[in-house]
This record gives C-alpha cells, structure tokens and sequence, in this order.
C-alpha cells in the first residue's frame, strides 16, 4: 500500500513511524508524464514489499516537502531508513528502482 502524504507534518510522521524500515518516497506531479507512467509499478512494488513503507508526494500539493527535500523534476525517488537519506535518482526508471529498493532494503 502507497501512503498519500499530504503535510509536512505527515512526511515526518512516515520517516519517524518506519523505524528500521527502508521508506521509499516517490516524488511525482499531476501532470508529469512520466509521473503516470511509472506510478502502477510503483505501487505494484508496494504490494511486493510489504517490508517497505513507501509515500508518495505530490509536489503541487507539498512543495515545502519537495523544497526540504530538494526535489528538482518529476519523478524523483528518495530512499530512507532511520529518519536518513540513503539515496535519490530520478526518471521513470523501473529496473533501477527495483534494484535500489533491493539494494537498501
């Protein structure tokens, strides 16, 4: 299951809540291409691994998340554990998001 973040406040709260728990966070827009072609297997993924917290962001709706956060294009894909960034790419690039979700997980 993807978690919707719609705060700042909600960001925080899903870092903090995963404990040891890789967070993946799929930054992402309404009207990005991209955004909608990768966004079924991001959620597939979601299903897969249900040891993996992962959030989605819509950057028009959080752009205080996005600017913290340093999001420059859609999408971006963050990766963290214990509240610290372990990684980011972006691009709707299916077999590296796998491959770093397995990498960190």
């Amino acid at each position: 299951m993807v978690k919707q973040i719609e705060s700042k406040e909600a960001f925080q709260e899903g870092l903090n809540s995963a404990g040891d728990k890789l967070v993946v966070v799929d930054f992402s827009a309404m009207w990005c291409g991209p955004c909608k072609m990768i966004k079924p297997f991001f959620h597939s993924l979601s299903e897969k691994y249900s040891n993996v917290l992962f959030l989605e962001v819509d950057v028009e709706d959080c752009q205080d998340v996005a600017a913290e956060c340093e999001v420059k294009c859609m999408p971006t894909f963050q990766f963290f554990k214990k509240g610290q960034k372990l990684g980011e790419f972006s691009g709707a690039n299916k077999e590296k998001l796998k491959a770093t979700i397995n990498e960190f997980a």
